[in-house]
């Protein structure tokens, strides 16, 4: 990112941007800010996607391009975690270019060094023109509905710090949407929780926080012309339908997402519970996905009069929506997974079904750009 903590519209009237090291005539240390990031959401989103889409709208992208260009499906054996943000990335410790392998998006998870106020850390960052990423338990954050209630682990954007007030700036467009300013000690709270188990929240609880951040770094944006929104969409129709390989474990493609549904209904049958649990989680990163990548195609196909993207847009929206089914069974059936069995074999039926039809339908459009 190129963009300087200069004061900008939409910064907090409370809080200084673009303060330095000294002090105020009160002998405070004055803010770090930037403007308000953009709330950017769908509804089946998780905070992985709305953070991201905020730094890539604040250099200048288009979150819907950037995030909205990748598709793939991958599941990695044994890697599903409890947190909201969770997504089998081809590239371990970089979320950022899995989310959107066609554009120069790169993140890398950090945590404040044990010489410094951890606040300072991110002031600096914010300071330097970046907005860091923070994962938090929702438990400690006074604006989520969790509030003091459950514990679960969330990411929200962080723009400001006013060491001076005691203040922490915070953006999170996932419902009911937040920005503002939050009590430091309260941040604090969720920044280093435990995130302990809640029976409450199987499928976000009982993951270390440890106030980890992601430094992110978003490279050139310039809008996807046709011959790179052609070489995306092959690159993504070839990773559906190339032969099974050796990918660090992973199931991919078609190929992978049959025998993922053929592993979820066996353990269904088998009563092991903690694998239906995990559709729930692992099903989100797949949902939005496919959702976002459906929605840019249908947008590109109506902005540009192409009936083609237009159809494969609509296809692959269904595949997102069509994880819903799937989703919902495992998160209310894997305490008896075995009465769920027959349900959960009837949404993966479904599911395969979509995205043959939706890789198919990317496939033609391919071929008419």
């Amino acid at each position: 990112m190129t963009a300087t903590a200069t004061t900008t519209e939409g910064a907090e009237p409370a809080v200084r941007a673009g303060a330095t090291e000294s002090a105020d005539r009160a002998g405070r240390r004055p803010a770090q800010a930037l403007r308000r990031p953009l709330l950017w959401y769908r509804d089946p989103l998780s905070c992985l996607q709305t953070t991201f889409a905020a730094v890539v709208d604040t250099a200048g992208g288009d979150p819907l391009e950037v995030l909205g260009a990748g598709w793939e499906f991958r599941h990695i054996p044994g890697d599903v975690r409890t947190e909201e943000f969770y997504h089998p990335s081809r590239h371990p410790e970089d979320l950022g270019r899995s989310i959107a392998p066609h554009h120069h998006v790169r993140s890398q998870w950090t945590t404040p060094a044990a010489d410094r106020d951890p606040l300072s850390e991110l002031a600096d960052e914010i300071a330097a023109g970046r907005l860091p990423i923070a994962a938090v338990d929702n438990f400690h954050l006074p604006f989520r509905p969790a509030y003091h209630d459950v514990h679960a682990a969330h990411l929200i954007v962080v723009y400001g710090v006013d060491l001076a007030r005691g203040l922490v700036l915070v953006s999170d467009a996932q419902p009911p949407a937040f920005t503002g300013p939050i009590r430091a000690e309260d941040f604090l709270a969720a920044w280093g929780s435990a995130n302990p188990a809640d029976d409450q929240d199987a499928f976000f609880s009982a993951t270390r926080i440890d106030r980890r951040y992601l430094r992110v770094e978003i490279g050139d944006s310039r809008p996807l012309d046709r011959d790179g929104l052609r070489a995306a969409l092959r690159a993504n129709v070839d990773g559906f339908t190339a032969a099974p390989a050796s990918d660090g474990g992973a199931w991919t493609g078609l190929a992978g997402l049959r025998r993922y549904l053929d592993e979820v209904v066996a353990a269904a049958a088998a009563g092991d519970s903690a694998t239906v649990r995990d559709v729930y989680p692992f099903g989100w990163s797949m949902q939005a996905q496919a959702c976002l990548h459906g929605e840019l195609l249908r947008t590109v196909g109506v902005d540009r009069d192409l009936p083609c993207l237009r159809e494969a847009g609509r296809a692959v929206e269904a595949v997102g929506h069509t994880w819903s089914g799937l989703r919902v069974t495992a998160a209310h059936g894997w305490p008896a997974p075995q009465a769920a069995a027959e349900s959960l074999e009837h949404h993966g039926a479904r599911l395969q079904q979509r995205y043959q039809c939706a890789v198919e339908a990317v496939d033609r459009a391919v071929g008419r750009l």
